[in-house]
């Protein structure tokens, strides 16, 4: 049987080789605890801060503002919760958008009953979040403001840098959630003015289980996990070095790939796009047409059922859905109907998004199996 043609790189990427063979040696011979003081524990730490100095040079700041986690979700969470009980004596509002990741809007939510209140700011109809609208919201007890860099399910890239000088300008800490974003386009901590940061390994060719925040000096959270101390204090537990070393070394890659990378996604983004709407009418662009991840490419097609599309190409395509049908009733992603995507577009909503392992041929091929999908669903439907 012939594997599908992966077409989901925003739900997970493969690992690189590179990356496997870095990891390679963890898982052998150097199974040392980096915490042990003897020979086995010296390979482990130094892989530990090796990774941690290529994590910091891809976003530009210290290694000592880095902190390794079990992925994105794990570093939003310690982001918005270490904010919320560091600072509860300065304020107790946050503001985000609503279209967020719900590693973000979950933990707002279970933060309310802390006391923490949340104001959610609207997106236009292309996703983005208006400056103007967070600087609207800001209250005298704002402490966070937390954005996500780019949407993972449409690729809008988000005015971040205007919306940090926005908090440094009212003294409130900005925190951007980067998963989508690394290893697509440029991030550059100190460029964008953020204070914290999270990325997340397997959306950047490392496996699954790891990620890291970025905590701006002097900034001071509040612990993630009590223990003995690893991470500087404010995440205990034994170093997941394996992966942690994968994420180093992905770190790395992308900083040496990342334009070549940016340019092969867009022109194969591009081409997808060209070519199903060439040939298929009712199709329609999600996302901003222009600041978006080069390698994302959301579509709705007008009156199609999105799960139907995906059961007619799943033996050939992989890809991911924006509604889902169940029992005569139509669930609409939160980012699509923060859009205000009509439910007639919205229910007919498909994410494509390519990677740098992804082909030319592939994308060729994936036009053909989707148009004929479409068009024979078309037919039935007469």
């Amino acid at each position: 049987m012939i594997r599908p043609i992966y077409l989901d790189y925003n739900g997970t990427t493969p690992c690189d080789p590179e990356v496997i063979d870095a990891m390679q040696p963890f898982l052998q011979k150097e199974f040392g605890n980096p915490s042990s003081l003897h020979y086995y524990g010296i390979a482990s730490r130094q892989a530990v801060e090796t990774a941690r100095d290529q994590v910091a040079s891809l976003l530009n700041c210290q290694p000592e503002e880095i902190i390794f986690t079990s992925g994105g979700t794990e570093s939003n969470n310690h982001a918005l919760k270490g904010i919320a009980l560091d600072m509860q004596k300065e304020g107790n509002h946050f503001i985000t958008s609503a279209f967020e990741h719900p590693a973000v809007l979950a933990v707002c939510r279970f933060l309310e009953k802390f006391g923490i209140e949340t104001t959610y700011v609207g997106v236009d109809s292309q996703g983005m979040v208006n400056p103007s609208d967070i600087e609207k919201a800001i209250r005298p007890d704002t402490i966070l403001i937390t954005v996500m860099h780019a949407n993972n399910e449409v690729g809008t890239i988000q005015p971040i840098a205007e919306i940090a000088e926005t908090a440094r300008r009212h003294g409130i800490v900005m925190h951007t959630d980067a998963a989508q974003s690394l290893g697509k386009i440029p991030v550059n901590v100190r460029g964008i003015g953020v204070d914290l940061l999270s990325i997340a390994g397997h959306k950047v060719y490392a496996p699954k289980g790891v990620g890291a925040l970025f905590i701006k000096k002097p900034l001071i959270l509040e612990k993630f996990c009590h223990g003995a101390g690893q991470e500087k204090g404010l995440r205990s537990g034994t170093e997941n070095v394996l992966e942690i070393v994968g994420l180093g070394k992905a770190c790395e890659l992308a900083s040496r790939k990342l334009d070549v990378g940016m340019d092969h996604m867009q022109a194969l983004r591009d081409r997808l796009h060209d070519g199903l709407g060439h040939e298929l009418e009712n199709c329609r662009l999600n996302g901003h047409p222009e600041k978006r991840l080069p390698n994302t490419l959301s579509l709705s097609f007008k009156g199609l059922e999105a799960d139907r599309v995906l059961e007619k190409i799943g033996n050939e395509i992989a890809a991911s859905a924006g509604a889902a049908c169940h029992s005569n009733t139509i669930a609409v992603s939160h980012v699509l109907e923060a859009m205000n995507l009509p439910v007639q577009w919205a229910k007919g909503t498909l994410r494509f998004s390519v990677g740098r392992m992804t082909t030319h041929s592939e994308v060729d091929r994936a036009i053909k199996i989707i148009v004929k999908a479409i068009k024979e669903i078309a037919r039935e439907r007469l």
